[in-house]
């Protein structure tokens, strides 16, 4: 009996684990890659760490998807987090949990991670086509055929599997070839959003504050006056805008509103609340009563926030403390629960994952095969799934490729 032969375009995340569990199933696997190596973006994720999965009990995990997760309860039944780990530890990867959940390589190397599954796909006979560019597919009467490569060169097979990733990085390899695949096949494109994506603010300001990280902050979109959402955590302020954990999560209500200039505030101290916060100032400035403004905030803020905070809150640095008037004292507390940024764009080119993409209710979830081709199977950010920062949409890279791989083996 001869062994089904399967085709897989894209070498990241979803594509190595869909190629590994289709050889270990028996199929006779090929993996095209356009580039001269695998695993570009899993190199650059993570701040080039890695975070692979996060350690969440599975029965919350799903709530980390606010686009389809759904969808992903059959994939990552089959395939979980501690799963996941499981497998890595056996190919040689050891890892550990830090805040949030967030699991990494103990090595703080993404490296590692590709190195480790490039090893084990090779062990398991799977043949790595590099540089090899998929134009088309080869379908006939509804079913998968082969694919078209290069320069019109016919490769048939039995499974082809997308896993070519969306449009987010496209200097990793990620330019969208999996939609056009996936439209010629019939198959509907739910629009492409740029989500977990840093954030362009209108404010001049926060390139003073470029490089400044805050913790245990809380921000806040407001569209037209209204609150869409807030997250607690870290954010970081960069040369355009903003970024860091809660921003990323944030981006993808902001990005539906850019045409209202949504506002995001900052509350720099989310714990303590207007009377609390009014007590600590009065604290603070009889404390520094004999100080100028603008050297009576020590305590309160980072160093490199100060002058920012002051020019914001519209005081003058050099008024003394003890002349402080009751007025300003309001100013400075809802300037600390309110220091707000407006959003003006986002670089779209440095978002982590991209919203939208292969419709999942034209995918099987429990094989990832498409109910128009038969053949035809999807993994990763191809489909229109996608979840917050903390390694949700690496895990769901993985868990659809698991699925895809094993069930392309046996069409």
């Amino acid at each position: 009996m001869s062994r089904t032969i399967v085709a897989v375009i894209g070498g990241g995340a979803a594509g190595l684990m869909a190629s590994l569990q289709a050889a270990l199933y028996g199929a006779d696997v090929y993996l095209f890659e356009k580039n001269p190596n695998l695993g570009r973006k899993i190199l650059i994720s993570g701040k080039g760490r890695c975070n692979f999965t996060n350690e969440k009990m599975m029965e919350n995990f799903l709530e980390c998807f606010p686009g389809n997760g759904k969808f992903l309860f059959s994939s990552l039944s089959a395939f979980s987090n501690t799963d996941l780990v499981t497998f890595f530890e056996k190919i040689g990867v050891k890892s550990k949990v830090e805040r949030g959940g967030r699991i990494f390589p103990k090595s703080d190397k993404s490296s590692d991670i590709v190195q480790a599954l490039q090893k084990a796909v090779l062990e398991a006979g799977v043949h790595i086509c590099y540089k090899t560019c998929v134009k088309d597919l080869i379908i006939k009467n509804n079913q998968i055929k082969g694919i078209i490569i290069n320069d019109k060169k016919e490769f048939y097979c039995d499974s082809v599997i997308i896993a070519t990733g969306g449009m987010s990085y496209p200097a990793t390899g990620s330019t969208g070839d999996g939609y056009k695949f996936a439209k010629k096949a019939g198959h509907s494109i739910v629009e492409l959003k740029p989500s977990l994506v840093p954030l362009i603010t209108k404010e001049k300001w926060v390139k003073d504050l470029q490089g400044l990280s805050l913790k245990n902050v809380s921000a806040t979109v407001y569209v037209s006056g209204k609150k869409v959402a807030s997250e607690f955590g870290e954010m970081l302020f960069t040369h355009f805008g903003i970024s860091g954990p809660i921003i990323l999560t944030l981006s993808r209500y902001v990005v539906d509103n850019l045409e209202n200039t949504p506002i995001v505030s900052i509350d720099l101290k989310p714990a303590l609340s207007e009377e609390e916060l009014d007590e600590r100032l009065l604290r603070d400035f009889e404390r520094y009563k004999n100080k100028l403004f603008k050297n009576s905030l020590n305590d309160l803020l980072p160093k490199k926030l100060i002058p920012v905070f002051i020019n914001y809150s519209e005081i003058d640095p050099e008024k003394p403390v003890n002349q402080l008037t009751q007025g300003e004292r309001v100013k400075i507390r809802q300037s600390l629960k309110n220091f707000a940024v407006t959003v003006v764009g986002c670089r779209e080119k440095e978002a982590i994952v991209t919203r939208g993409g292969v419709c999942v209710k034209e995918i099987n979830p429990k094989t990832m095969e498409s109910k128009l081709i038969k053949g035809l199977f999807f993994a990763g950010e191809v489909i229109d799934v996608d979840g917050v920062t903390g390694g949700y949409n690496l895990q769901a890279a993985f868990s659809t490729g698991f699925v895809a791989g094993k069930s392309s083996a046996s069409p």
